[in-house]
């Protein structure tokens, strides 16, 4: 029986059980892509991450849901590499890894108080026209096109990962959203595989910027994001290019998400013109849970 050990980190907060779970497998360079992904499955989180050696990099990391691999994942980075540093896995400061997204670059510091972040720079943001039914996917949200904001426009992001950024006017929409995730791949005809990603200016937290919650594709085999990085990169691109419309050269904003479902956690995201777009990072942080066992 070959067992696998998996360290459960909470990302995007300094609070177990806050921010986002993600599982990080250490030993994986033995494992098959099929011994991934069954992991993947048994734990049950989001995402499970396994860095192994690179050719072209510092490491790689490969990610995966319980139901199929990603390209890119945020919050799963920064609990793969605040493990690798902690454990004493990892003696740089300054990194590149491997993804599917590309090559990225990660910087690790530490606050007066010893707590370590993470900063990520992620791939060239991209934007494509959503031409869906608003009202249709309003309602497979659970609800009214009037809660739409209909001064921003509703439009497909990534930067490395592709979400649909849908503006809501007011915070309070939030806490009725009933999600049925089997509806968006008919709904998201442009990119059915894409997840969905409301969002809005209206914040709980007085020094945030933006406030989301992240509902996942069908095909991932979970329902919703607690804190989303990949998405919250985007969001930050979303913002200098359609809400302050290319009138500051850096910006930095502070995104929060996972409110309405007891998961708090904070994304710090610097969008930095550069020509016709912008460069993004994220920066966080990840907290040690605890470490269990599962049958490959």
């Amino acid at each position: 029986m070959k067992m696998a050990r998996v360290f459960h980190y909470d990302a995007f907060s300094n609070k177990p059980n806050k921010g986002n779970p993600a599982g990080v497998v250490l030993d994986a360079d033995g494992l098959t892509e099929k011994e991934m992904q069954d992991i993947a499955m048994k734990v049950g989180f989001n995402e499970t991450a396994f860095p192994i050696k690179s050719d072209i990099a510092d490491l790689r990391i490969r990610y995966f849901t319980p139901g199929h691999e990603m390209n890119l994942c945020g919050h799963a980075t920064m609990a793969t590499i605040h493990a690798l540093k902690t454990r004493g896995l990892l003696d740089k400061d300054m990194l590149t890894i491997e993804t599917g997204a590309g090559i990225l670059p990660i910087k690790i510091h530490s606050t007066v108080d010893q707590d370590l972040y993470i900063t990520m720079k992620q791939a060239t943001p991209q934007f494509e026209e959503f031409s869906g039914d608003k009202g249709d996917l309003a309602s497979s949200l659970g609800l009214d096109i009037e809660d739409l904001d209909a001064e921003l426009p509703i439009i497909y992001g990534s930067t490395g990962l592709w979400t649909l950024l849908i503006p809501i006017k007011e915070r309070n929409a939030f806490k009725k959203m009933k999600a049925n995730n089997n509806l968006f791949p008919q709904i998201l005809k442009e990119m059915p595989r894409a997840s969905v990603h409301p969002f809005c200016l209206e914040t709980y937290d007085q020094d945030a910027h933006m406030h989301a919650r992240h509902f996942s594709s069908p095909f991932s085999g979970t329902l919703e994001d607690p804190v989303t990085g990949t998405a919250s990169g985007v969001m930050g691109a979303y913002y200098a290019k359609y809400i302050k419309n290319d009138r500051e050269n850096q910006l930095h904003l502070l995104i929060e998400q996972g409110n309405e479902i007891g998961k708090d956690g904070r994304v710090r995201v610097t969008a930095t013109k550069n020509q016709d777009t912008y460069d993004i990072e994220i920066t966080g942080n990840a907290v040690y849970v605890n470490e269990f066992e599962v049958e490959v």
